[in-house]
């Protein structure tokens, strides 16, 4: 399950339990309005909360990653999973964004808002 916030400039995501290929569209969805109307977003993505991700979601965000290389100034992505850390690390051969791991959510925020932390 997910739950998507969307405000001024920015999505943001928080996974829940497992993470499916409904999820990931729902995700899709979001951004796809946003850039649209707004252009490069910055995007938090809260996987803390997440238990695990089916195969064809891992398969649907190569896609998605490819395909919206430039639709992103800043990525956050909140999580302690080794294959998470790698699968960002890959993702950013095929981006413009600046991608960065965090383990907590508040740093990710600050970051993203270039507070301090």
């Amino acid at each position: 399950m997910i739950v998507t916030d969307c405000q001024p400039h920015r999505v943001s995501v928080n996974v829940y339990g497992e993470f499916t290929l409904a999820d990931y569209r729902e995700f899709e969805e979001a951004v796809n309005y946003k850039t649209r109307f707004d252009g490069p977003v910055d995007l938090l993505f809260d996987l803390s909360g997440m238990a695990d991700a089916t195969l064809d979601v891992a398969l649907e965000d190569l896609h998605f990653t490819r395909a919206h290389a430039n639709d992103f100034r800043r990525i956050a992505v909140v999580t302690d999973s080794q294959w998470v850390m790698w699968s960002v690390w890959l993702s950013q051969t095929f981006m413009s964004a600046e991608l960065k791991v965090f383990d907590n959510p508040g740093e990710a925020e600050s970051w993203l808002t270039g507070e301090a932390p």
